[in-house]
């Protein structure tokens, strides 16, 4: 889930945002160069430390994983046929490492602390005309957004499930389009109230 932070007072979660952001970048580099299941089973072992580290419980961290499932079967299938064997175990490999380190850095570290140095390293593009306060309100909107659509979406799942239309797709698009709508319009009116639109 984004925008999921577990308190703590572990190193990782010590450390700035913009140190952490910028070592996810680099481990990702380093991630998609590794080419052997050895090399990745290290890799992975080193994501299960620092998780350790950070005390994230093992429930939480799979239940980061879960949601690209239904990408990984397929790619690994896909490339199982394509590649072989090794080559998809690699590729699905390099996926899973990464989300896992994409999330650990999530869990640990607050949304507005990520939301600080972005607008930190976009500074320097204010000489040409890049606000780095609007885009990190952007950010912000958009990491708040994704629960909200989520919540959305369970709600209108519910809401057609206890009309009996569990298999009527219009029956889940209309209300869930509505409800979007009208959330989307209520935090409109309230970034104008504050000036936003200006």
């Amino acid at each position: 889930m984004i925008g999921l932070y577990l308190p703590g007072t572990s190193p990782l979660h010590r450390l700035p945002a913009g140190g952490k952001l910028a070592g996810l970048l680099v481990a990702a580099i380093v991630v998609l160069r590794l080419d052997s299941l050895q090399a990745l089973g290290i890799a992975a072992a080193v994501v299960l430390l620092l998780a350790a580290t950070a005390r994230v419980p093992w429930r939480e961290g799979l239940r980061q994983l879960r949601p690209i499932g239904w990408l990984a079967v397929p790619l690994f299938v896909l490339q199982w046929l394509t590649a072989g064997p090794v080559r998809a175990g690699v590729v699905v490999g390099q996926l899973v490492v990464l989300v896992a380190l994409a999330a650990l850095v999530t869990l640990t570290t607050r949304v507005t602390a990520m939301l600080d140095a972005f607008e930190y390293v976009l500074r320097p593009l204010r000489r040409v005309g890049v606000d780095p306060e609007r885009v990190g309100l952007v950010l912000a909107l958009a990491v708040r957004c994704v629960p909200l659509v989520a919540q959305a979406y369970q709600e209108a799942r519910d809401a057609r499930r206890a009309r009996g239309l569990e298999h009527s797709p219009v029956a889940l698009a209309v209300p869930l389009v509505i409800r979007l709508l009208k959330r989307a319009d209520a935090m409109g009116e309230a970034l104008a109230a504050r000036g936003v639109d200006d």
